[in-house]
């Protein structure tokens, strides 16, 4: 029983930690997400600016944000944004998608890069929080 009562403390525990740590992902990207917000917006009621909004990009086929015009290149590039896809992306924008309208250097570090995925991907396609 004492093993039975230590295990379960011990999932307890673990599993407020790993809240924890998500919310802090999630607030570190938000403040990533300063980088993109002059281009982007997240979130009810965003809208297009010089780039799409970004509700909903966990599943998205790329090009597909309405009322947006895209590049030929972002279009066709087959892409469904994924944590994996968007990671590859935000590294080198024009490495990934060459000849995509976004004009961005890319984020390298790679943490910054999971924790702005961790507050992109908690956005639904209303941009409600998940």
């Amino acid at each position: 029983m004492k093993k039975l009562t230590l295990s379960a403390l011990v999932v307890i525990v673990l599993s407020a930690e790993a809240s924890t740590a998500l919310a802090q992902d999630v607030a570190a990207g938000k403040t990533s997400f300063n980088k993109c917000m002059a281009c982007h917006a997240i979130g009810e009621g965003a809208k297009n600016k010089v780039g799409p909004e970004l509700n909903g990009l966990d599943g998205r086929k790329a090009g597909t944000a309405p009322d947006y015009t895209y590049s030929d290149a972002n279009k066709n590039s087959g892409i469904t944004w994924s944590e994996t896809e968007f990671k590859e992306y935000i590294k080198d924008p024009k490495a990934k998608i060459p000849g995509t309208k976004m004009v961005f250097a890319g984020i390298k570090n790679e943490k910054e890069i999971n924790d702005l995925w961790a507050f992109l991907a908690q956005h639904d396609k209303d941009g409600k929080t998940k």
